[in-house]
């Protein structure tokens, strides 16, 4: 029988990832990717600490490509969901901006490293390595699987963002039957390190400089009256 972190350990993991993403996403926009940095390095620090997948991940130079293809894959799927999500569903598009437009709160090389060396490895650490090893360890492979992407997807909510629950669900899934199929957890990392760099700041998106240069006008014209 596969064995993985407690229920004591993954209740206390699930507990400390909700309200951790509330304060992320509920306080100041301004100082977003600064709590999203803590919340990634206190998830990914408890993961190490309960998990020992966790503790046991390698990035061996087969998981590169791996982990590449995998972005890639996922980034084709969102590429098609975004066109989607902006036509038929009410308030995507705007909804789409308001994810993008976090691009504009740091300088983008800032959000990279955040990204690359705390927010990514940490959610793959803590979603693939605690939470889903011990709903493996409990329900089985798949169910497991599909219990831990339904748990990353459902900590979104509290950003109330239709479009960024969809879309965590999505990337979710994606991460969590590769995880259960066997992909290793290395694999994974580089994956969602190269997903989130790509999605956030290469992704070519004209209307996230429109909308700076709009809130620039806007907080000019306030300090004007």
């Amino acid at each position: 029988m596969r064995r993985g972190p407690g229920s004591i350990a993954l209740g206390l993991g699930l507990t400390g990832a909700l309200v951790a993403f509330t304060a992320t996403f509920q306080g100041p926009r301004s100082r977003f990717w600064q709590r999203m940095t803590f919340t990634g390095a206190g998830l990914g620090s408890f993961a190490l600490l309960a998990s020992r997948p966790s503790r046991a991940v390698r990035i061996r130079p087969i998981d590169i490509p791996l982990g590449l293809a995998s972005a890639g894959a996922l980034y084709v799927t969102f590429a098609v969901g975004d066109r989607f999500a902006r036509r038929f569903v009410p308030g995507g598009d705007r909804e789409i901006r308001e994810i993008y437009a976090l691009r504009t709160l740091r300088p983008r090389e800032e959000i990279a490293a955040r990204l690359a060396f705390v927010v990514g490895p940490a959610e793959e650490l803590f979603w693939r390595g605690l939470v889903q090893e011990a709903l493996m360890a409990r329900f089985g492979r798949w169910r497991g699987a599909a219990l831990a992407a339904g748990a990353y997807g459902g900590v979104h909510v509290v950003t109330g963002n239709f479009t960024l629950l969809g879309a965590a669900g999505v990337a979710g899934a994606h991460w969590c039957a590769l995880y259960a199929a066997g992909v290793p957890l290395g694999a994974l990392v580089v994956s969602h390190v190269a997903w989130d760099v790509w999605i956030f700041l290469v992704q070519p998106t004209g209307e996230v400089e429109r909308l700076a240069m709009q809130r620039n006008r806007e907080s000019g014209g306030s300090q004007r009256r």
